[in-house]
């Protein structure tokens, strides 16, 4: 303005004596008025934000959020794709990044956050990072996903444990039982709770809850090294490992439980389900904790919540996080803002009291959360020996690896004729498959970042 302002003064030779000059200051001050104005009158910075919470339990974390954002001058544009486990958030992203119309910031997990750093796509946000100290404040493992070729590309906000058990109170009181903590004992129990009368489990043949209870049953077989070894590295000796035969075998028991009517649902219906007292147990990550309190569940007093049957010493864990779209940097003030915002103690501690999770900081008070998420964040604080990446929530491998042997467990599921023998060789042949592209793209590497 300054500049347009002087080279009208120095066109303006034409102008009569005087008056032009006045008028022309007149005109430069008001100019200079007007963008005093503008300035002043400047509306918040806006992001867009593309995310899957769209149940009312994950609504309100994602409002929450929002107003805090409103407080630091940041508009948060919502835009929420419906889907379990993000399946159409991520479709619904990688097309408008094709399209040239990416998200100023995107919900992003697990692995996914270093396939999108590799194009090169991501905002490095390493200076917020090195002001709010979190490469000591953050657990190392939750470092070590944000990071990308020593650069932070993430903001991270709550971690979930997905080998959670919910149980319903009144119905173990009434039937005597305690909540399983093996897989002798919760067969037991249910047997007990069939006999009864009673649906024991409430679970759904969508393939991401399938292949989310296979790899619950996965790591009580076999403990979080041999879980490694099959959903990380994709060993196909792993495949053809009698431990993954008796995963399998076990996934075939459970949906015999149902008598074989296991309808497709999604989370929030199996979790209203349970809430209405119509089943005695659900296996579900703790987002499901916020949904029940929702329908009028009090934890600790109409469910309760343990480690799924097996699981008591690990943490199948997966991780919310926030990336930016570089773009052409104008944004990158409001950006580097949100995500300071994200993993500020406050907002991380009054968010996951809503989402269910639990702060990804190593100086958060468990004394402050209940004694669902007080369990999980001091199992997970104990380190990499008891943690598990969650397959189902991309934590453990890259996303074409990860939709196909979801496909291959949910088709195993569905089809009795398929024996565990069967299902291996398909998964070993997959693996191999893996590997050899893998090795031809970018030569021998190890995909296990933890």
């Amino acid at each position: 303005m300054l500049a347009s302002g002087f080279f009208l003064l120095q066109s303006c030779h034409y102008c009569r004596p005087g008056y032009g000059v006045i008028r022309i200051r007149l005109r430069f001050i008001g100019a200079l008025l007007a963008a005093g104005m503008t300035a002043h009158a400047a509306p918040a910075a806006s992001l867009q934000v593309l995310h899957w919470w769209t149940s009312p339990g994950e609504r309100k974390a994602a409002d929450l959020l929002a107003a805090r954002a409103a407080e630091e001058g940041i508009e948060w544009r919502d835009a929420a794709i419906p889907g379990g486990a993000g399946l159409g958030a991520g479709k619904v992203l990688k097309s408008r990044v094709l399209a040239g119309d990416a998200p100023e910031v995107s919900q992003m997990i697990g692995v996914s956050i270093a396939e999108w750093a590799d194009l090169g796509l991501l905002l490095e946000i390493d200076n917020v990072a090195s002001g709010g100290n979190w490469n000591n404040v953050l657990f190392p493992t939750i470092q070590t996903l944000i990071t990308h070729r020593k650069h932070v590309v993430a903001a991270p906000v709550g971690i979930h444990r997905v080998n959670t058990l919910f149980y319903n109170r009144a119905l173990f009181a009434r039937h005597k039982l305690a909540p399983p903590q093996s897989w002798a004992e919760f067969e037991t129990v249910v047997h007990k709770l069939k006999a009864a009368g009673v649906t024991p489990l409430a679970q759904s043949s969508e393939a991401w809850q399938v292949a989310a209870l296979f790899e619950n049953l996965v790591l009580a077989e076999s403990g979080p090294e041999f879980y490694r070894q099959l959903f990380v590295r994709r060993d196909p000796a792993a495949a053809a490992d009698p431990r993954t035969a008796d995963a399998l075998r076990r996934l075939r028991i459970v949906k015999g439980w149902a008598n074989g009517q296991i309808d497709e649902r999604s989370w929030p219906e199996v979790a209203r389900q349970f809430a209405r007292r119509e089943a005695a147990m659900m296996i579900m990550g703790d987002w499901a904790k916020p949904e029940l309190r929702d329908l009028g569940m009090v934890l600790d007093q109409d469910f309760a919540c343990a480690a799924a049957p097996g699981t008591g010493r690990y943490h199948l864990y997966s991780v919310d996080s926030f990336t930016m779209f570089g773009g052409d940097y104008r944004n990158m003030a409001a950006q580097e803002k949100m995500a300071r915002l994200l993993v500020s103690p406050p907002v991380q501690m009054d968010y996951n009291v809503l989402k269910g999770s639990v702060p990804v900081r190593r100086d958060t008070d468990p004394s402050r959360l209940d004694s669902c998420a007080r369990a999980s964040w001091t199992m997970f604080a104990l380190g990499a020996a008891v943690q598990a990446p969650s397959l189902v929530h991309r934590m453990a491998t890259d996303e074409a690896s990860r939709d196909a042997i979801i496909a291959e467990i949910h088709r195993y599921f569905l089809d009795d004729r398929t024996t565990p023998t069967e299902a291996q060789r398909r998964l070993g042949v997959m693996f191999r498959l893996f590997n050899l592209k893998n090795q031809g793209a970018f030569g021998a590497q190890d995909t296990d970042r933890r």
